[in-house]
């Protein structure tokens, strides 16, 4: 009877599972150029409309080289001058340099004020 019951639960937990799993799955994305690889997941809960809690991971296809940051997704500002509403991209600092990647598929890295970078690129999910 009580592997009967162990069952039963494992059996209605399995779908509770899958769900944790594959939302966690969509909030990644891969933005490809011509000589990054950069994979962005949001690690906020689905549906937020903002999240500080976003993770860039990006590789140097020539180099090899790669590096993490942490950072955000940014949007214009509603009317009020509060509320977020169109989604714009995403923001990542590493000292002085800032890493931006638009929702049109650019790569943008400043060197404070300066544009240092800018590539096109696809997004894949």
């Amino acid at each position: 009877m009580l592997n009967l019951k162990k069952s039963i639960i494992s059996f209605l937990l399995l779908p509770v599972a899958s769900v944790a799993f594959f939302s966690s799955v969509a909030n990644a994305e891969t933005l490809k150029t011509k000589n990054f690889s950069i994979q962005i997941t949001r690690n906020c809960a689905e549906g937020n409309v903002t999240c500080n809690k976003v993770t860039y991971f990006g590789k140097d296809l020539r180099t090899g080289k790669s590096i993490r940051l942490t950072g955000k997704t940014i949007h214009a500002v509603g009317a009020d001058g509060v509320t977020p509403s169109r989604f714009l991209g995403y923001e990542f600092r590493n000292n002085k340099y800032l890493y931006r990647v638009t929702s049109d598929n650019k790569l943008l890295v400043f060197n404070g004020k300066k544009l240092i970078l800018q590539e096109q690129g696809t997004v894949s999910y």
